[in-house]
């Protein structure tokens, strides 16, 4: 006789349904991107918390609406309590066009089509080593994608830039040099400037992602101590002597021996007593933690041709070859990044 099947079923036993979640990821990612562009996180907070208020406010299907909403109360985007919608924390705080804290705008680059194709063939980027984009990927000079880079992700980096601003202004108050390497949005120069008055900031980028540095420098109210300098970080002279050197964002898409050519400009152009400031997804030593440190390597692997997440003993021996001996990391809050101090 066959032997029924167990009811419940060894809980030790290997389960394949992480294999089935993750293989559907992609459709989280599509909900959500779906649910920033009809302003659904707006509607819900300004109250139409039904799927019939909803569907009437956003000019949407019923059906549809219904099975967003549901999907998002189950990625936990949303909350249901019998037909009615409402915002967790996290959606009230992030996704609500209200709020002072909004960052919805960076799915318009995270789900670009560009970073959306780097990752459509994986498996002949690791057959190859190089990302299936253009021969250089998102570090094609002059690469337009980080024109909507500029524009889009600037809230979400805001906090990171204040943490540095503070720690900047802490390290090297009153009357500073600041030079803002691959500035793009300039929040990270602005924020500076807005912290301490007696901070001049030069902006280094591609031509058209500086005016929206530009831009956000006079919203700012500190234009007058922003100066734009134009062009490629690795040809371009970059001046100086400058007291303060921020380097956001930037190394991680190029080789280490990229990085250290980047760097020895930076060392050029630093003052005796200069402080640099590298912000970057450092993963510990095992490269599998702390999570969004350790995993931003698979997006370099996507979408550049020797981009990496280096650990901070790599980073450290970077310095140290082109003469800044002195180096210490902290974490920075709230943001899955970590800052590197070093001078001479």
């Amino acid at each position: 006789m066959t032997k029924p099947l167990d009811p419940q079923p060894n809980s030790d036993a290997p389960n394949p349904g992480i294999i089935f979640e993750t293989l559907n990821l992609h459709q989280r990612s599509a909900a959500l991107h779906a649910a920033i562009e009809l302003d659904l996180f707006s509607a819900i907070a300004r109250g139409h918390q039904t799927v019939e208020a909803l569907t009437g406010h956003l000019g949407t299907d019923q059906r549809a609406t219904r099975i967003l909403c549901d999907f998002l109360v189950i990625a936990g985007f949303l909350t249901k309590e019998q037909e009615t919608y409402g915002l967790p924390p996290v959606s009230a705080e992030f996704l609500d066009r209200a709020s002072p804290k909004y960052v919805g705008s960076i799915a318009k680059f995270m789900n670009s089509p560009d970073l959306l194709d780097a990752f459509k063939d994986i498996a002949q980027v690791v057959r190859t080593g190089t990302t299936t984009l253009s021969r250089d990927g998102t570090t094609a000079t002059e690469y337009a994608g980080w024109i909507e880079f500029a524009r889009s992700m600037a809230p979400i980096m805001l906090p990171a830039a204040m943490f540095m601003a503070d720690m900047a202004t802490r390290e090297r108050p009153g009357a500073v040099r600041v030079l803002d390497i691959a500035a793009g949005h300039g929040m990270f120069g602005v924020a500076l400037a807005r912290k301490n008055p007696q901070a001049a900031i030069t902006a280094l980028d591609w031509a058209p992602v500086l005016e929206v540095a530009r831009k956000n420098a006079a919203a700012a109210g500190i234009e007058d101590r922003y100066t734009l300098l134009p062009g490629d970080a690795f040809e371009v002279d970059y001046g100086g002597p400058y007291d303060v050197v921020l380097v956001t964002n930037f190394l991680h898409h190029f080789d280490p021996a990229t990085c250290e050519k980047a760097m020895r400009k930076v060392a050029d152009a630093l003052a005796p007593a200069g402080l640099v400031l590298t912000l970057e997804f450092v993963p510990d030593e095992n490269r599998i933690e702390p999570p969004i440190g350790a995993s931003f390597a698979f997006t370099m692997l996507g979408t550049t041709p020797k981009g990496d997440a280096y650990t901070f003993a790599e980073y450290d021996t970077m310095w140290q070859r082109v003469g800044l001996t002195k180096s210490r990391m902290v974490d920075v809050p709230n943001s899955g990044q970590r800052l590197i101090f070093t001078q001479r």
